[in-house]
């Protein structure tokens, strides 16, 4: 038996005009050699009949890129292209669509996957759906990881039987996206992806759809089937139905659409990396995964525009509509299964289990047996009180603890337990003084103890004490947190009325800025800050996070940062969960869930105003003092850039200022608490004037102040996620300018070791 062919090309790259070039290809033909180019964004590009060496026949913009044809009588060698005033030169390959002539052929993208998980892809395909050869797109940085494939490829694939060939294709080059869905996935909003900031910067090449069309005709327009397929994709197993291939050979338009749904591991066993053979689940109801397609090349004519989504003005059969799974957890190898879909939602699937122990020879975590929920034996207890408790935790939080504390105490909280740790600017003695006073309960966090991060072990601490137990409502917040409530007077009897029977109601963030304020007052943050970000959006993820007010009645076993965990199963039917703006919110947050969607957030009822950075100097502090849940992450102009937003206004919580002012004047009419109160502002201020000269400190303030960081401040719903997650230095300048176009979206790769978001 031959053993299967690997070999690499490389795209042309290089300049169409002022647009990079995507490709270019020149054949023999009647009157020379035809030329055809590809161009990767931009308008229809200025062209003479004479262009260089090039005679232009044509040139049509597809989806905002070029493709122009062209004739030239140069047979080999580099050509003069003089396009838009520019002349570049262009060296073009030549079609070698004799390679897969005859084959049928997978068409796919690489982004991380590995060559021991692409062989067992193409092994499965040639065994169940009769694959022969694959052209897989491989868009993955130049370096170890790419320049190694192809050759650890052939040592895995030259025994899979009926593997002919495999050409991996690679750009030397970054190229960006403009005003196109990304590739693989067809059913995206339209965006606009601008090219790399600098000459070396990689931004996921070959991104554009119109590279389906090089790819048919440099190598695909002799297959007799080509189906668009990536690695974490799987058709049916053999017997299931005809293959895909020879379905798009027997349609009347030579097409068939394939429609995806996201398969699931329950759980991937530790330190191993997911495989084929861990997918043994589904979501209920289903999660859709995107079209895929089947095509007859002979059929679909050599004209026709190939794309992600489908073939240019072919339909598909509408009788014959495939299916295949994509493999989430292969898509995304870094995330726990429960960051990818709720677990609640997961149900085994026998066909999904004998394909990974029969095909794959796996032994996979088997989800565990659904039991139909007990029914409540009693009606729900009667809440211990009617008293509502704050649950918090503090370090160097003095200069901002009696607005808070006051604001809370004026709109209907009844106790606070406070937690702290390693406290040196006196939040410690202003809480001492509090507790005296039977304001507050004081307790030092037993995180070094427990072992936990702080603000775990201090919630954990929490439900043994006395005030949460007898308590009535329960909420845990941190001292940035306003929960700022719009039904009625603005108290929580208002909400509480406004919700009904309602038993816990998510307050989802509403992320406060700085509002291009610099320097430290010690006046209340709820009257400086007053710009936000929109109501309606949904990056970073942190925007529509949660916190959680619940009702003490035996429906959870403990406290949590965001939501009560440990669902007393008894009482799962009695649990009336509602949003922000009172409706309800779905089964599926009984047992996780941290965030708001575009399906559950609400803001009618309540908000919780998160002011997380305050000033750019009490920024500097906040760095300094560390977070009291994520530890280990450093919070530098990353975290600022995802949580300081300024793009809108809203004052709706100084409606209660009367309320807030009355409160704060009743606590600093006690002289020592004013007194605490005093040295831990005056501290913070001494905190600021060392960190502003330390070098490194210093530069980062001058970043945090900058322009180009203030601008930044109002355009969040432009970024994606891979933004967020690189920091805003990915950023190019050329996005800055004082005229963004309404529709402007901007994404990147995610960062090394991270799977996108």
């Amino acid at each position: 038996m031959a053993k299967a062919q690997v070999l690499t090309r490389s795209l042309t790259g290089g300049r169409l005009g002022d647009a990079p070039l995507l490709d270019a290809l020149r054949w023999p033909s009647v009157f020379g050699c035809a030329v055809r180019l590809w161009g990767v964004h931009g308008t229809r590009p200025a062209l003479t009949p004479d262009a260089g060496d090039l005679r232009i026949k044509r040139a049509t913009t597809v989806g905002g890129h070029v493709v122009v044809t062209a004739q030239t009588e140069l047979a080999e060698g580099p050509l003069q292209a003089r396009i838009g005033g520019t002349v570049s030169e262009i060296l073009p390959a030549a079609p070698e669509t004799g390679l897969f002539a005859g084959l049928n052929v997978l068409l796919a993208q690489r982004h991380h996957e590995p060559p021991d998980e692409v062989a067992a892809w193409l092994r499965y395909h040639a065994a169940h759906q009769g694959a022969q050869a694959a052209v897989i797109l491989d868009r993955t940085a130049p370096g170890a990881d790419r320049d190694g494939f192809a050759t650890d490829l052939t040592a895995q694939v030259g025994d899979v039987p009926g593997l002919v060939r495999v050409v991996v294709a690679t750009a030397d080059q970054p190229l960006g996206m403009a005003d196109t869905p990304a590739l693989g996935d067809p059913n995206a909003a339209p965006r606009r992806w601008k090219a790399a900031p600098e000459p070396d910067a990689w931004r996921a090449p070959l991104g554009q759809p119109l590279v389906y069309d090089v790819l048919k005709w440099r190598f695909l327009a002799e297959a007799r089937g080509v189906v668009t397929l990536n690695p974490p994709d799987l058709l049916p197993t053999a017997g299931e139905a005809d293959t895909v291939f020879d379905a798009a050979r027997r349609s009347d338009t030579g097409l068939v659409a394939i429609r995806g749904e996201q398969i699931f591991p329950w759980r991937v066993r530790k330190a191993l990396r997911p495989t084929y053979g861990d997918h043994v689940c589904r979501a209920q109801p289903p999660e859709g995964a995107g079209l895929r397609w089947a095509a007859d090349p002979h059929r679909t004519g050599p004209g026709a525009v190939w794309h992600p989504g489908g073939i240019a003005g072919v339909k598909a059969d509408a009788e014959d509509i495939r299916r295949f799974d994509r493999c989430q957890n292969l898509v995304h190898p870094d995330n726990a299964v429960q960051e990818l879909v709720v677990k609640d939602r997961l149900t085994g699937d026998p066909k999904l289990m004998r394909r990974a122990t029969e095909v794959f020879g796996a032994s996979p975590v088997p989800p565990p047996e659904r039991r139909a929920p007990a029914k409540a034996a009693t009606p729900l207890p009667p809440p211990p009180s009617e008293r509502t408790v704050v649950v918090t935790c503090m370090k160097n939080e003095g200069p901002f603890l009696l607005e808070w504390l006051a604001w809370h105490r004026a709109i209907g909280v009844d106790d606070f337990l406070v937690y702290t740790n390693d406290c040196d600017d006196g939040t410690d003695t202003l809480l001492d003084l509090l507790q005296a006073r039977g304001l507050v309960q004081h307790r030092p966090n037993p995180f070094r103890k427990s072992g936990d991060k702080p603000q775990k072990a201090a919630l954990r601490a929490a439900s043994t004490e006395a005030v949460v137990r007898n308590a009535g409502w329960i909420l845990p917040i941190d001292v940035d947190e306003f929960v700022n409530i719009h039904a009625g007077a603005g108290r929580l009897d208002d909400l509480f009325a406004a919700i009904g029977d309602a038993n816990a109601v998510s307050l989802t963030w509403r992320l406060f800025g700085n509002a291009d304020i610099d320097g430290f007052e010690d006046m209340p943050v709820t009257r400086q800050f007053h710009r936000c970000a929109p109501q309606l959006i949904r990056r970073p993820h942190q925007a529509w996070a949660f916190k959680t007010l619940y009702r003490n009645q035996d429906l959870f076993g403990r406290l949590a940062v965001h939501r009560p965990k440990n669902l007393n199963p008894a009482r799962e039917g009695q649990v009336r969960w509602v949003n922000g703006s009172g409706r309800p919110m779905p089964d599926s947050i009984l047992r996780t869930g941290w965030r708001s969607t575009g399906e559950t957030w609400g803001y009618d009822l309540v908000t919780l105003n998160h002011y997380a950075v305050r000033s750019a100097d009490s920024y500097l502090v906040k760095r300094r003092r560390g977070r009291v849940n994520h530890v280990e992450q450093d919070q530098h102009e990353g975290y600022w850039f995802r949580m300081n937003n300024n793009a809108e206004e809203d004052r709706s919580i100084r409606r209660r200022d009367a309320l807030l002012d009355a409160e704060l004047a009743r606590l600093m009419a006690d002289p020592q608490i004013a007194a605490a109160h005093a040295a831990s502002v005056a501290h913070h201020r001494e905190v600021i004037a060392e960190l502003k000269s330390d070098p490194d400190y210093a530069a980062l303030y001058a970043s945090l102040t900058s322009d180009r960081m203030k601008r930044l401040s109002r355009m969040h719903r432009h970024f994606g996620t891979n933004v967020f997650l690189n920091g805003p230095s990915v950023i190019p300048d050329d996005l800055l300018g004082p005229d963004t176009p309404p529709d402007l979206f901007f994404n990147c790769d995610p960062p090394a070791g991270r799977a996108v978001d």
